[in-house]
């Protein structure tokens, strides 16, 4: 079976603090979500959160539960939301086929069992991203174009953090039970996301980035307001932002990125902001 897993575990902030650089990424970097033929899939118990990458390339995948979950089907008890961020592709659930194309959405409720993963084109493959979150009532499935999306605009090019957000999976668009996903797109110019920082003790958050161009990256800073760390990270990698911590990012070009939460408030604006001139 072409499924892949690995799990990791929850740290304090305390111990945060004493951790060197390639203990922060192993803790917290995720990287070679997008191999070919393969679904990767790694379960956080910030949540209980699942990140993972599905690739279509030459046969199409299912989506098989993991010993993880104790369950008997990957959504007994969870949902899922996904973002294509490849070549148009497919999604069959329990035999009705939803058309993703580059950017889209899906989010699959809990109760269905055959997840089933598909590329239109061999030369250029679907990517799909995914995050999946304990579920204790089952919602309709439902695709999320971007004329779906919930818009908003945020900051300025003199700040350097000029940027696009689009809201996909969301409550004021698709009606969840905690898991929440969008974008964030960069624009020319501009380099910062998420800033000013914030927190949300009531919510983790993942961040996977995307569209960064060959030879550049992005520094992806975590962290209590007052004690922050860096992770410098490349194209197609995420990265785990307990709730104690900022999540925010610098790129030495513009890129995009997708966001997921989960937890127990579901209120988009709910953070704790932290002021630029505080951050240690």
């Amino acid at each position: 079976m072409a499924i892949h897993y690995q799990v990791r575990y929850a740290a304090s902030p305390k111990g945060v603090k004493t951790y060197d650089t390639e203990q922060l990424r192993d803790e917290f970097l995720i990287k070679d979500l997008m191999q070919p033929d393969t679904i990767n899939l790694v379960y956080t118990h910030y949540d209980r959160y699942i990140v993972g990458g599905v690739v279509p390339t030459n046969k199409e995948l299912k989506l098989e539960t993991i010993d993880p979950l104790k369950a008997d089907y990957f959504l007994e008890r969870r949902e899922l939301g996904i973002i294509n961020v490849g070549g148009k592709g497919s999604i069959t659930v329990d035999g009705k086929k939803f058309d993703l194309d580059y950017k889209e959405a899906l989010y699959i409720g809990k109760g269905n069992k055959d997840i089933v993963f598909n590329s239109a084109d061999t030369s250029n493959v679907a990517k799909f991203y995914l995050n999946s979150t304990p579920a204790h009532k089952a919602f309709p499935t439902k695709k999320v174009s971007a004329a779906d999306a919930e818009i908003v605009e945020m900051g300025s090019l003199e700040t350097a953090n000029a940027r696009t957000i689009r809201k996909l999976i969301v409550n004021s668009t698709v009606e969840t039970c905690q898991v929440q996903m969008g974008m964030t797109e960069l624009k020319t110019g501009s380099v910062w996301n998420t800033m000013p920082a914030h927190v949300h003790d009531r919510r983790m958050e993942v961040y996977f980035y995307f569209e960064v161009p060959k030879d550049q990256a992005v520094c992806h800073f975590m962290g209590q307001p007052q004690e922050t760390r860096h992770i410098w990270m490349g194209n197609n990698e995420a990265v785990i932002s307990p709730p104690w911590s900022i999540h925010c990012g610098s790129g030495t070009s513009n890129y995009t990125f997708i966001w997921g939460m989960a937890g127990e408030n579901l209120d988009y604006g709910d953070m704790d902001h932290c002021k630029i001139d505080e951050l240690r």
